[in-house]
């Protein structure tokens, strides 16, 4: 059974941010984002700012337990000529300026590979991204490691997103968000970037496939459902880890952010999930359905009144869709 009225409890209750962690988390990011541009260093270079992964894309989720939730932004910043052959000066100038602020001064604050990062306690913390648009037309984020530029598109992949989701009846982000709930909170397929997740389960959304099977996208349990099983037998023909390109055409793949031993175990889990989201959703037993959907999710699923709209008309399998390949530059992303 599909029990659709639990699954949106399930989000709204327990797997979504909530909206008070959301206005909370908007107004850190604006003050930090003015605090920035009052710096009398990295003031004058600062141009603008935006959301970026989760947040930008609405598939952040709530914390296991009393872990802190994350967020990035990225900072509009413009080039500094003096600095194009020393790109980390870029995250070393966003960490000074909060150093010497006389509140983030005294907050947890540390450079890291892409961002500087700012700890709120028991709560959040936040990554800024320096972003920048090269005069050679490159849209850009610094690797402070590597000493480089790395080429990204965040307004190619916001727009990806939108259509996908758009074509799954805006339930791909409810997908996303369960499939991580299953990653964090189940702890399940560890070590899959998040990047990497959005970007296959996106992958597997064809508009082909909404024309030539109704339905396969009508609610939250269908479209995980389907998504799920197209995913599976997508890795099924892929023994050995495939090349993932960033969607948003910036020509670069997201292949460092895991290795063989990674995807082997990713592959593995998926497969097994497939076949338990398939047994509870064609379950004609409500309550044995519900048991099922709870040994996938745990007991915060929750069991509601029975309805109609809970019941699955026929236990149908929707064949998997012809497989659209993408090439790209060898690169890296995300």
């Amino acid at each position: 059974m599909q029990h659709i009225k639990s699954f949106n409890a399930f989000l709204q209750d327990t797997v979504n941010l909530s909206q008070a962690k959301l206005d909370l988390l908007a107004d850190r990011v604006e003050a930090i984002y003015n605090a920035l541009k009052d710096d009398r260093e990295i003031g004058p270079l600062v141009l603008g700012k935006k959301p970026q992964g989760s947040w930008a894309q609405r598939t952040i989720i709530n914390p296991v337990g009393d872990s802190e939730f994350d967020a990035d932004f990225m900072l509009h910043l413009s080039e500094v000529v003096e600095w194009a052959d020393n790109p980390k000066t870029y995250i070393d100038k966003v960490y000074a300026a909060l150093h010497r602020h006389s509140v983030y001064g005294d907050m947890p604050h540390t450079r890291k590979c892409r961002c500087v990062q700012l700890s709120y306690a028991n709560s959040m913390h936040v990554d800024i991204v320096p972003y920048l648009h090269l005069r050679d037309g490159r849209e850009v984020i610094v690797n402070r490691d590597d000493n480089k530029w790395e080429q990204t598109n965040p307004s190619g992949f916001t727009a990806w997103m939108q259509e996908k989701d758009g074509i799954a009846n805006n339930n791909l982000r409810k997908v996303i968000r369960l499939m991580k709930y299953l990653r964090n909170h189940r702890k399940s397929f560890t070590g899959t970037r998040s990047i990497i997740l959005t970007t296959l389960l996106g992958q597997r959304v064809h508009e082909t496939r909404a024309v030539t099977h109704p339905g396969c996208y009508g609610n939250v349990p269908t479209t995980l459902l389907t998504i799920i099983e197209d995913l599976d037998a997508w890795l099924q023909d892929r023994p050995h880890k495939p090349s993932i390109p960033d969607p948003s055409g910036s020509g670069v793949t997201f292949d460092h952010r895991w290795d063989q031993t990674t995807y082997s175990y990713f592959r593995a889990r998926i497969h097994t999930h497939a076949r338990q989201i398939r047994e509870a959703y064609d379950e004609p037993d409500y309550d044995r359905s519900v048991r099922l959907w709870r040994d996938l999710f745990g007991d915060a699923f929750p069991d509601l009144p029975r309805d109609s709209a809970s019941i699955t008309p026929t236990a149908q399998k929707f064949p998997t869709p012809l497989l659209i390949t993408t090439t790209s530059r060898t690169g890296r992303a995300g």
